[in-house]
C-alpha cells in the first residue's frame, strides 16, 4: 500500500467539500472518529484476551 502525499489528500478534501459542502463535512468528520476510535477499542480488546489465552 502506498503513502498519501500532501497533493493528494488535499484533492481528496476539495472533492469531500463538493459532495458534502462545509456544512457537513464537520459532522462527518466526527463520526469517522468515533468510529475509528471504537474499531481501537475492539481490537485492542481481542489482543488482550489472546494475551490472557496465551498464559
Amino acid at each position: 500500500m502506498r503513502n498519501l502525499g500532501f497533493g493528494e489528500i488535499m484533492i481528496i478534501v476539495f472533492v469531500a467539500l463538493l459532495i458534502f459542502g462545509p456544512q457537513k463535512l464537520p459532522e462527518l468528520g466526527r463520526a469517522a472518529g468515533n468510529t475509528l476510535r471504537e474499531f481501537k477499542k475492539a481490537t485492542k480488546g481481542i489482543m488482550e484476551d489472546d494475551k490472557e489465552k496465551d498464559k
